[in-house]
């Protein structure tokens, strides 16, 4: 395994670990990597049921990636009223949603030939 995709399986692990730790629901990993053009090798997406929990996922996202493997994302968007925020991590971009702006835009049948894991919620 590359060293670069080691860290990325780190860092997705982190992203993980943060949602979790603040109760982010219906965790979905996209893996991008055998499809053309695009942006990144992997999308995680999550969904919260308030702007409050939105925020919240996405501030331990930001200290669990930094506090475990000093990585701090190039570029965050959408917390002004955090009903969706992306953040970019370079090869992994999280998308953490609103339950509704969620199934609005729908992002895993736009992106239907990616390899989806879903991470089963324990609670």
């Amino acid at each position: 395994m590359a060293k670069t995709e080691k860290n990325t399986d780190q860092l997705i692990a982190k992203i993980v670990e943060g949602i979790e730790e603040v109760k982010g629901h219906n965790i979905d990993i996209l893996d991008l990597r055998e499809i053309e053009n695009t942006v990144c090798d992997y999308f995680v997406i999550c969904d919260g049921t308030s702007n409050t929990q939105v925020s919240a996922i996405v501030n331990s996202i930001q200290k669990t990636a930094s506090k475990a493997l000093q990585e701090k994302p190039w570029h965050v968007e959408g917390l002004d009223n955090s009903e969706w925020v992306l953040m970019d991590y370079v090869n992994v971009v999280v998308h953490v949603f609103q339950k509704h702006i969620r199934e609005f835009y729908d992002i895993e049948s736009l992106w239907g030939d990616a390899k989806i894991t879903t991470i089963p919620s324990n609670y």
